[in-house]
């Protein structure tokens, strides 16, 4: 077959043609360090790329960005517990020295002020904060957890406790002693004060969680809906507190809603029947008699209902005045809430369409509260928030109003004494005898007291070792969750390190062998144009 150079020229530019396009993708695929440019030159590579980018994306995501923002949420959370294990720490101290019945009225003194920074101090820490979220409040990251100013807001919150809530309180009857001030003491309306009429009395109480309550004349009738027990539709809660517990004999709930409202000032405790349930909104105390306190401490939980607890009571009440220092009820209690103004005259009114309704389901011991979960690998979250009602609990707050009032009767009465016992040292004339009185009487309630406080503060090392065993707890919690975080960081370290690896076998080139191959091919392609160009100067007549 004869070859023409048409035939030659053509298998010579395909051959080149072939050489160039060899050098153009080794040149590609030096410039861009990958195998391959596009899909369609290895579908393998590709599809296999798609895959392990997609994996070094969501491992990058978890290990350079979710981790350490648990890791920050984990850290304040561990500094703000640390600081309120060190508050707490100090109650329980000054609650050791106060015990100590040899105190000078200085060191009561000292006691009541550094108990009174403390309770301020304890929920300021509650308020801490990571980046504009406050880490102690469940869902609701955009509501500190007390309120930041004297706030007027009717809530009616109900509380779960179950009868190790009650205890017993001791009170000085003092009579008219109670009334003594340094300017009236000798007055002759103190004059029949004797000895014999400073008397001391028990009674049970449940010590609620906020003190200054509303009085009953104020309460509202739609705030909140309750479950009888019967099957019912649910009825609107009564215009008053109330006490509900499950009956031990027919397993229904039971409501104790008939109580008399007492003020503080009036002496409450003194006047509590066997059959008597006293509110005193401003101590925020419900006090029990014999007969209501027999019928509570009856309640236990049954194991044969399974989520249901008997042992509960749920006591039902409502709050407006809230101080500066006061948590926020949502975050702790089942309740709802209205805002508040006040007019012209300076009457309270209530803004009916900003009625909202909080934590339902807190009714339901058996729920999990509020936890906040981060995606920090492959199928795997961890919590990152510890919610208030685990630490930052109310019940210590109120436990060091409860020492503080104790410390301050004694402070109140000692001062009293002095003031006589001077009055005394400069009297001559008849009302000698009445001052003399009126001091035996003093002395014997500041002995009544004193005694009433040293076992007040000795109750409060036992309470505010349970608060600081509560705490102790969440710095755990949050210490295993930080170590948890820790172990699932390093294994991403390695799935990152590995995915990373693996995307660079695939798609990568070995430069140096493609540097080489790319020189072999331009040298092919130069020696592949030096021959063409002396062959194809020859034609059929060179050869004639």
């Amino acid at each position: 077959m004869r070859i023409t150079n048409k035939i030659m020229q053509r298998n010579n530019l395909s051959n080149i043609n072939t050489n160039k396009i060899l050098e153009d993708k080794l040149t590609s695929q030096l410039s861009s360090e990958k195998k391959i440019i596009r899909p369609s030159d290895d579908p393998v590579i590709a599809i296999r790329a798609l895959r392990l980018r997609t994996n070094v994306t969501e491992v990058t995501q978890y290990y350079s960005k979710n981790i350490p923002d648990a890791e920050s949420w984990l850290k304040v959370t561990e500094d703000a517990l640390s600081s309120l294990s060190s508050i707490i720490t100090s109650c329980q101290n000054d609650c050791t020295k106060a015990a100590n019945g040899d105190l000078t009225s200085s060191d009561r003194n000292t006691i009541i002020e550094e108990l009174k920074a403390f309770a301020s101090e304890i929920y300021k820490t509650g308020d801490a904060d990571y980046a504009g979220r406050y880490v102690f409040a469940g869902y609701r990251t955009d509501t500190s957890l007390s309120f930041q100013k004297q706030t007027e807001m009717r809530y009616q919150l109900t509380e779960q406790l179950d009868r190790t809530n009650i205890d017993s309180v001791t009170h000085v009857d003092m009579g008219e002693v109670a009334t003594w001030t340094a300017a009236n003491y000798n007055d002759t309306d103190h004059e029949g004060i004797v000895e014999q009429q400073i008397k001391e009395s028990t009674c049970y109480r449940f010590r609620l969680s906020y003190s200054d309550l509303d009085s009953m004349d104020d309460y509202r009738s739609d705030m909140l809906q309750y479950d009888d027990g019967t099957g019912a539709d649910p009825k609107p809660y009564v215009a008053k507190p109330m006490i509900q517990y499950y009956d031990d004999a027919s397993g229904n709930i039971q409501t104790i809603d008939t109580m008399t409202e007492i003020k503080s000032t009036d002496d409450p405790y003194s006047q509590v029947g066997i059959d008597d349930v006293i509110y005193v909104p401003d101590t925020g105390e419900i006090l029990l008699g014999t007969n209501v306190y027999n019928k509570l401490m009856w309640t236990k939980d049954d194991a044969a209902t399974g989520d249901t607890d008997e042992s509960k009571i749920m006591i039902t009440y409502q709050k407006t005045e809230f101080t500066a220092d006061n948590l926020r009820p949502q975050h702790f209690f089942s309740c709802a809430s209205i805002e508040c103004t006040r007019d012209t005259a300076g009457n309270l009114v209530e803004d009916t369409s900003t009625y909202l309704r909080y934590n339902e389901d807190y009714l339901d011991t058996t729920l999990e509260r509020q936890a906040i979960e981060y995606d920090v690998g492959f199928n795997t979250t961890i919590r990152v928030n510890s919610t208030a009602d685990e630490c930052f609990k109310l019940g210590i707050g109120r436990e060091i109003d409860d020492l503080v009032n104790s410390m301050q009767a004694v402070v109140n009465l000692e001062t009293t004494i002095a003031d006589i016992e001077k009055k005394i040292s400069s009297t001559t004339d008849d009302t000698l005898k009445t001052l003399q009185n009126q001091l035996d009487a003093a002395n014997k309630a500041f002995t009544y007291q004193k005694d009433i406080a040293q076992k007040r503060f000795e109750k409060g090392i036992t309470a505010m070792q349970g608060f600081l065993n509560d705490t102790s707890l969440a710095i755990t919690n949050n210490g295993t969750r930080s170590s948890k975080l820790s172990l699932i960081e390093a294994r991403l370290q390695n799935q990152k390190t590995t995915f990373e690896t693996l995307q660079s076998e695939n798609e990568d080139i070995d430069i140096t062998e493609v540097a080489i191959n790319l020189e072999s091919a331009s040298t092919t392609y130069e020696a592949a144009l030096m021959a063409t160009s002396k062959i194809m100067q020859n034609t059929l007549l060179n050869y004639l």
